[in-house]
């Protein structure tokens, strides 16, 4: 690679930053804003509006239903994703493609479709919108990325492990859970932190089949109806917060657990 090229790449890689993380620093800026309304300039500052997100029980509520939701749906996803990634995993039989296939298109169909689909087939079968359906759906939609997730990991899984615990006298069921299950440790913290992530921030599913009440998603939504607010952008960066913290989190336990 030539200089001027090494100087275009190190360009384009900053602009890039800068396109990212720019808007995010202006969003945290307003937060910080001794005013109602959003804009520049900032004349006065003032912590009154992150204050407010901690003491507002509406906001508060919704965010401790969509730490609910994401949970559960993540709990779900692991569960059958799982599943589905060692039955992929196994030895070749007819329709191992088909499976593989129909299991990645939950993520492939566009957000606005998915929503649409779940919600038709939520009325067919009497399921009434709320937290089970959301739950349902969030939980199917994420099944595909763990089934990616656990199955890359599963594939450097040396099969001597396994046939060192059948030799020692462990059945399938014995041989999965001391060696399988703790290999795959790794691969379920990520999904599950990305698939907490996909769920916490789903808006369009959450809105279709939520019930009463809403989710932090959609409690922001409603709030952008009646006009932008510092509020809303305390509340956005106190969720910003969180969510780096959870994914360092996330990347130094599977890199700890990787190493050991």
């Amino acid at each position: 690679m030539t200089r001027n090229t090494r100087i275009v790449m190190s360009i384009l890689y900053w602009a890039f930053v800068l396109y990212i993380f720019v808007p995010l620093a202006l969003m945290v800026m307003m937060g910080f804003k001794d005013s109602k309304f959003i804009g520049f300039p900032i004349r006065s500052w003032t912590l009154d509006w992150y204050m407010s997100v901690f003491e507002n029980t509406e906001v508060m509520s919704a965010f401790g239903y969509s730490m609910l939701i994401g949970f559960s749906s993540t709990l779900v996803s692991l569960i059958v994703g799982v599943w589905i990634a060692v039955l992929l995993n196994g030895r070749g039989f007819i329709g191992k493609g088909v499976i593989f296939g129909l299991t990645l298109l939950p993520a492939l169909i566009p957000g606005i479709i998915s929503a649409i689909s779940f919600r038709i087939y939520a009325q067919l079968w009497g399921i009434p919108p709320g937290t089970g359906a959301i739950i349902w759906c969030h939980a199917v939609h994420n099944v595909p990325f763990v089934v990616l997730i656990v199955s890359a990991r599963l594939s450097t899984l040396p099969t001597s492990y396994l046939d060192a615990a059948r030799d020692l006298g462990a059945d399938p069921l014995i041989a999965f859970a001391r060696v399988t299950l703790p290999y795959l440790r790794p691969a379920l913290i990520g999904g599950g932190v990305f698939c907490m992530l996909i769920s916490f921030d789903d808006f369009v599913r959450s809105f279709f089949l939520g019930g009463y009440q809403p989710t932090l998603p959609v409690l922001i939504f409603a709030k952008l109806r009646s006009g932008m607010s510092p509020e809303i952008n305390a509340i956005a960066t106190v969720v910003l917060a969180m969510t780096a913290i959870l994914g360092i989190w996330a990347e130094r336990s599977m890199r700890r657990l990787q190493k050991g």
